[in-house]
């Protein structure tokens, strides 16, 4: 098990810009596909992006695709979400998650992440 942190939410004027930390800690960073999530209010809890396991390949859910980054820092066992030109629709608790399955980033499931951070509240006013 691999324990998660996130960090840098808050609130935002839609159009701007905030950066999501999560910062892991326990077994090996490196050996887990990382992937961000998102809740809203009433909503099921959806996919936003998600890593492999060097970095090299990414995935994003079509509503945040060109808008939003997700990277990784092995050497400092973080995994960022770089989220620009907010909208009102993007307001949600983001979680970071964690997958012990290799290929999870290419078409990632709720039920493929087992570790779970606590959650960073994202609110955009319009």
């Amino acid at each position: 098990q691999v324990q998660l942190v996130e960090s840098g939410g808050g609130l935002v004027q839609a159009g701007g810009s905030l950066r999501l930390s999560c910062a892991a800690s326990g077994r090996s960073f490196s050996t887990y596909v990382m992937g961000w999530f998102r809740q809203a209010p009433g909503k099921e809890r959806e996919f936003v992006s998600a890593i492999s396991l060097s970095g090299y390949s990414t995935n994003y859910a079509d509503s945040v695709k060109g808008r939003f980054t997700i990277s990784r820092d092995n050497s400092k066992n973080t995994v960022y979400l770089q989220m620009n030109s907010l909208k009102f629709e993007d307001t949600a608790v983001y979680y970071c998650a964690a997958s012990g399955s290799r290929g999870s980033w290419y078409s990632p499931t709720l039920q493929d992440f087992a570790s779970w951070g606590q959650g960073t509240q994202v609110t955009v006013s319009s």
